[in-house]
């Protein structure tokens, strides 16, 4: 496990990594989620399983094959026991339920559990990819993002603006601010992150929320 943070990035992958259990089948978005196996407590193998048509996908880091390659188009490797399949079989395992916690990027969400990670308005967009798939069918659905976005402005809304990849399928979101878990009656501020304070994190997320007294 990689113990030196040093940039917003490490601090959340790290964070999410604590999430994982030992055996759970796991999904990674592109970018930020890919760096959560780095992460992992000592003793949790986690099985990766990616929409391009793998399961026992390795970590991006150690024993790469150039010719195999994450949904991310990252070279990565394979542990020993894994397979290939096709897009067809991969989707199925998703849809089917087979997928214990999926890990994606956002650019936002809200107090309702709604996620918005797949365009912008006005701009390129290359397709929603395996996103709206993954939300609906893992078991678990955690969103790994940094707290707010270029500008300044907060990425934790009341009411996401941005067209919804899924609805009400958020479970946890994290920041390398804090960890706030969606429920029914809406956020709770779970953790704050090594050196936040609770000011700072009001100050920069839109959203009301309670805290837990089991904050951590």
């Amino acid at each position: 496990m990689t113990t030196t943070l040093v940039n917003p990035k490490q601090v959340i992958a790290a964070r999410v990594a604590e999430e994982m259990k030992d055996g759970d089948v796991v999904n990674l978005g592109i970018g930020l989620p890919t760096m959560v196996p780095n992460y992992l407590p000592e003793g949790v193998n986690v099985i990766l399983q990616s929409e391009n048509g793998y399961v026992g996908l390795g970590p991006l880091e150690g024993d790469i094959d150039p010719d195999l390659v994450n949904a991310g188009g990252q070279p990565a490797g394979i542990i020993r026991g894994g397979a290939f399949f096709d897009s067809l079989f991969s989707f199925e395992l998703i849809r089917g339920g087979h997928v214990d916690v999926t890990v994606l990027g956002g650019l936002e969400a809200d107090a309702k559990g709604n996620l918005a990670n797949w365009m912008v308005p006005g701009k390129m967009v290359p397709g929603m990819g395996g996103a709206m798939d993954l939300v609906t069918g893992a078991r678990k659905v955690i969103v790994a993002m940094e707290h707010t976005a270029k500008n300044g402005a907060s990425k934790i809304l009341e009411q996401c603006r941005l067209p919804l990849t899924g609805k009400g399928v958020v479970d946890l979101i994290v920041t390398e601010l804090a960890v706030f878990r969606v429920t029914e009656n809406g956020l709770v501020l779970e953790g704050l992150q090594e050196g936040v304070d609770l000011e700072t994190v009001k100050e920069k997320t839109e959203a009301s929320f309670t805290v837990s007294p089991a904050i951590r």
